[in-house]
């Protein structure tokens, strides 16, 4: 019994894991692509 219940959370602990990580991922693609249309729009403007 112990041990299933022990799998389950460490199972549960990974999928929380990834999640975690694609935010991060999703948040720095995001955070690039604003950052890049600011500056080639930025670019534009001046020219």
């Amino acid at each position: 019994m112990m041990n299933c219940m022990g799998e389950t959370m460490g199972v549960g602990m990974m999928i929380g894991m990834g999640l975690i990580w694609l935010l991060v991922v999703v948040v720095l693609i995001g955070a690039v692509a604003a950052l890049w249309k600011y500056l080639r729009s930025d670019k534009a403007r001046d020219e």
